[in-house]
């Protein structure tokens, strides 16, 4: 009886799973370095859909909660170009304006800016939305990205995943090899 099968066969077999799997991640990189403008053309579409959404940055912008989050920075700028600037380019309103008129004309501001501020902002986000072609961004970062940074940011991040598929391809072969060493010798 050949005993040697039952250690040279499963041995071979889990270099093989190994290997395999060691093999298609590196193809894997190969093929996105040399396919990286058409993946970049087919993957900016879907990103572009999928990941922004103008419809959904406007509904988050033009959310009064986000209104209300902005407007004390408002009120700050505001109090300074009524306290301050207002007086540098106008002295003789400045000399005719105490705290109330400015606490007054404030309120007031304030009041405009809630109900301009979602309409200025959906207005802006129309704009860029026309401006600014997003799918061909995507697909330029993409087309240029680096794949040696690429490749190095996956085994950074995950590498511990890499290598429990290498050992996974290791432990499948290795059974493999020893079903096939377990045949053999049922049938020598």
């Amino acid at each position: 009886m050949n005993w040697w099968l039952f250690i040279f066969l499963p041995l071979s077999a889990a270099f093989i799973g190994w290997f395999s799997n060691w093999l298609l991640i590196k193809m894997l990189f190969l093929t996105f370095s040399k396919r990286q403008p058409q993946l970049a053309q087919t993957l900016a579409p879907v990103i572009a859909k999928e990941f922004v959404s103008f419809s959904e940055l406007e509904e988050k912008i033009t959310n009064p909660d986000s209104i209300k989050k902005i407007m004390p920075v408002a009120e700050v700028h505001i109090d300074d170009f009524l306290r301050n600037k207002l007086k540098v380019s106008f002295p003789m309103i400045g000399m005719l304006i105490g705290d109330r008129t400015i606490n007054t004309l404030k309120e007031i501001f304030m009041k405009e800016l809630e109900e301009i501020f979602p309409v200025v902002m959906k207005e802006y986000l129309q704009n860029l939305q026309q401006d600014l072609n997003l799918e061909q961004t995507i697909t330029d970062k993409i087309a240029a990205l680096q794949v040696e940074k690429l490749k190095t940011a996956v085994y950074q991040h995950a590498g511990g995943e890499l290598r429990k598929a290498y050992l996974v391809g290791a432990l499948v072969g290795f059974l493999v090899g020893l079903v096939q060493a377990g045949i053999i010798m049922a049938f020598v």
